[in-house]
């Protein structure tokens, strides 16, 4: 479920070279898009990163600092461990390291932190536009057509395939009901008029089949 890596590397350096970076992003491409590369990734791949990125491109009017959810993006899953709980720290974790090391101004770097972790629940307070843009697009799979929903559940079926079945069903239940349980699963008006009532039909019917 990977892509080619070249236009993503080459996405990462102009980013990169944008935001202020002092150092060659050639090496932090390289140990990016290895971890999104990592084999016990099924869904959250380069794929996946690719697709978040594309879709924060498509919401970016919405961002205060739009470069900030970008690179966010990068981050958000790089550190991706389907038996641990603490990849959103973790990730959070690497981003500052990273964009520090790179020289990227410190203000810009608590804002990346911020984002990182937000995915944890993304459920952004109110007025938090750069939250709002990498929550959505990070959830935009969840209002995809019928036949890439499925992939994309069978996909994290495979990250867990350690779990047990009836494990699974429970657990994954549980976050999908967390998700229709947010007063607003996309906040940005394009997100929402764009994926909104497909998700919550994509999510209502995998509750129905995992309950049934």
């Amino acid at each position: 479920m990977g892509v080619m890596t070249a236009p993503l590397s080459a996405r990462w350096h102009d980013l990169l070279t944008r935001c202020g970076a002092t150092a060659d992003p050639e090496p932090y491409a390289r140990d990016l898009l290895a971890r999104w590369a990592e084999p016990q990734r099924r869904y959250h791949t380069t794929a996946h990163l690719e697709a978040v990125l594309d879709r924060v491109d498509e919401l970016a009017a919405h961002a205060d600092v739009p470069d900030a959810v970008r690179l966010a993006a990068w981050f958000h899953d790089a550190v991706y461990r389907p038996d641990r709980s603490e990849n959103e720290e973790r990730s959070a974790a690497l981003a500052c390291r990273a964009l520090r090391e790179a020289g990227l101004p410190e203000p810009l770097v608590h804002e990346v932190d911020r984002l990182v972790r937000l995915t944890t629940t993304h459920h952004p307070a109110p007025g938090d536009r750069n939250g709002e843009v990498l929550c959505d697009a990070d959830l935009a799979v969840l209002g995809g057509p019928r036949e890439a929903y499925d992939a994309y559940a069978a996909a994290i079926r495979d990250e867990y395939s350690f779990v047990p079945p009836d494990a699974f069903r429970a657990g994954r239940a549980t976050v999908l009901r967390q998700l229709l349980a947010l007063p607003s699963l996309y906040r940005t008006p394009e997100a929402h008029a764009r994926y909104d009532t497909r998700a919550r039909a994509n999510m209502h019917r995998e509750l129905a089949a995992l309950e049934g």
